[in-house]
């Protein structure tokens, strides 16, 4: 499976703010790198092959360009660029909070992705950053949503990303939403959902089930208005599409939130319904500096 390299570790450098995909080339008898790609991705057909390869677009982990003749050695890595056709465009801007020689944040609109995935690659919090910054290094030290708005933290240093991304895997992190959805002023608040979310059909969507806990998130209410809530909420866990399996667990599906409760059919884009989930705040001790850091998103959200 295709997965994005660190800037530096290959033999192509960054092309129009995007870092190559990779390939392992396992053990066969294909009888040439071009017959494997052929085969390996079908969706991409072999003209498009033999245009990459043409303008030096493939190349494998030694940074020697990869050609139509060239025969197939296996146990060995190539890089390639990966094409988006007729990409849709996104029209929300991202607005940079903070950038020093370490961290840079910025508040992410609804919509755009964090990185690039499917029809999404110029069109992604990461490579507009990279562009309009100029810093070809830089990478995501944690994610959101593409439908959730909000904070996004990114490391400059190649070689301090692992020293960010730490604090989240060991929980030391202090993150928190805001959510508009239902009100209900039967449940009493505040109030901790702890559940085994796993993944669900279809892949993209996720669900409860019995079993040994693997997620946690505290909810609160700041303020209702009518039928409506804005709460807060603070995930402890990092599980995929937590606040939303648990705000929809208790009752409380967020606003425009086209997945949970599941629909049979989930539609495209209507930027008129953006997701009411924003992350608004983000504290830790810095790992390369030790200072205190405190950042909080400006996007706000409306009843």
């Amino acid at each position: 499976m295709g997965k994005t390299l660190k800037y530096g570790q290959h033999g192509l450098a960054t092309r129009h703010g995007v870092t190559p995909s990779c390939v392992a080339l396992p053990a066969g008898a294909w009888p040439s790198m071009l017959a494997f790609l052929v085969e390996r991705f079908p969706a991409i057909t072999r003209d498009v092959w033999l245009d990459r390869m043409a303008q030096g677009l493939v190349a494998d982990e030694f940074g020697a360009p990869v050609t139509p003749e060239r025969p197939y050695r296996g146990h060995i890595r190539l890089y390639y660029f990966r094409a988006v056709e007729d990409e849709p465009r996104v029209p929300f801007e991202e607005s940079v909070l903070y950038q020093d020689a370490h961290l840079v944040v910025a508040d992410k609109p609804h919509f755009l992705p964090v990185t690039p995935s499917g029809p999404y690659l110029q069109e992604t919090l990461l490579v507009r950053l990279k562009k309009r910054l100029g810093l070809d290094a830089l990478i995501p030290i944690h994610r959101i949503d593409r439908e959730t708005a909000g904070l996004v933290l990114f490391a400059v240093q190649t070689n301090e990303r692992d020293a960010y991304q730490a604090l989240f895997r060991h929980r030391v992190v202090s993150k928190h939403y805001e959510a508009i959805a239902s009100w209900r002023d039967d449940l009493q608040l505040p109030i901790t959902r702890i559940s085994r979310i796993v993944e669900d059909e279809p892949f993209f969507r996720q669900r409860e089930v019995e079993g040994t806990p693997n997620s946690e998130t505290r909810l609160d209410v700041l303020e209702t208005s009518g039928a409506l809530a804005r709460y807060a909420l603070s995930p402890v866990t990092g599980k995929k599409h937590q606040l939303r399996v648990h705000m929809n667990a208790l009752g409380l599906p967020i606003v425009n939130d086209r997945m949970y409760p599941p629909v049979d059919v989930t539609p495209d884009d209507d930027y008129r319904y953006p997701l009411q989930l924003l992350a608004k705040s983000i504290a830790f001790s810095d790992p390369v500096t030790g200072e205190a850091r405190f950042f909080e998103s400006r996007l706000t959200l409306g009843f």
